[in-house]
């Protein structure tokens, strides 16, 4: 009679890392890495602070802005269009990334494939919300004030962090399909019209009649009219004839049309390889 041989013990299991610490991990790497260049701090912070004081002491004289004083106007503009400016960013430092092998090196890796990217998010909207507490400052400091609640203030600053939520999700987008670095600059700057061609600046009614359709429709005008209502009450709702609710509901529209367009584009861009 044969004798069954003894079974052997299974094989453990591969360690897979969840993907709380994973996503940790890489966003403290993007973090790190950001934070050891510290001359793009430096630099984004003045280039920031140039714009601002050129718009508001060489063109704010020359632009009407209604029943707010252009400041006012201004300031929530500037400081919800620079969401779009760290996104540039994003973009090429993920093209970086793709073209170095680092990417292709975390594929390797027992990780959730979606950690990779989240991560990426997470890092970026830490260094948002650092830069929209400098650029905000600088406003302060150039004379912008607050004409409305402290809660909608509070609530406005939450908003820019939701937009640069949606507009970060697009350029890493960009950023994975581009190539290379330079590409995703360049296609990330193709965005940087769309501020110009909004209320940021200037009051739509100041553009022409055939550009003023768009200009007032679009994502960046929605969002910055949401951030100017609620920063300055009953005076922007006079000049920008609706009240806080009615932009912040098209701007959320907006931001989760945003993310539900490009973040599976950025996934299946990043599962292809």
């Amino acid at each position: 009679m044969a004798i069954a041989a003894p079974a052997l013990p299974a094989a453990p299991a591969a360690h897979r890392a969840n993907l709380t610490s994973s996503t940790f991990v890489i966003a403290k790497r993007g973090a790190l890495k950001f934070l050891r260049t510290p001359q793009l701090i430096v630099v984004g912070t003045l280039q920031g602070a140039m714009f601002l004081l050129i718009f508001r002491y060489v063109f704010g004289g020359a632009i009407s802005s209604g029943a707010l004083s252009y400041v006012n106007f201004l300031v929530p503009g500037f400081v919800t269009s620079s969401v779009l400016f760290g996104g540039m960013g994003s973009a090429s430092a993920v093209a970086e990334d793709l073209q170095a092998g680092f990417i292709d090196r975390l594929r390797s890796l027992p990780i959730p494939r979606s950690s990779v990217l989240t991560g990426r998010v997470v890092a970026d909207m830490a260094m948002l919300v650092w830069s929209l507490i400098i650029t905000s400052a600088i406003g302060f400091a150039v004379g912008f004030r607050l004409h409305g609640s402290v809660p909608a203030a509070l609530g406005a600053f939450a908003l820019c962090v939701a937009f640069g939520f949606a507009f970060d999700w697009l350029f890493i987008a960009l950023g994975m399909i581009s190539g290379t670095p330079q590409a995703a600059q360049g296609i990330g700057f193709m965005v940087f019209p769309f501020t110009f061609i909004s209320s940021a600046y200037v009051p739509v009614s100041s553009m022409p009649g055939w550009l003023q359709s768009f200009a007032a429709n679009q994502p960046v005008t929605m969002m910055v009219n949401s951030v100017r209502a609620l920063t300055q009450g009953q005076a922007a709702v006079a000049t920008l004839g609706h009240p806080a609710g009615y932009f912040v509901v098209r701007s959320l529209l907006w931001a989760a049309a945003m993310v539900v367009a490009f973040a599976p584009l950025a996934v299946a861009r990043y599962r292809r390889g």
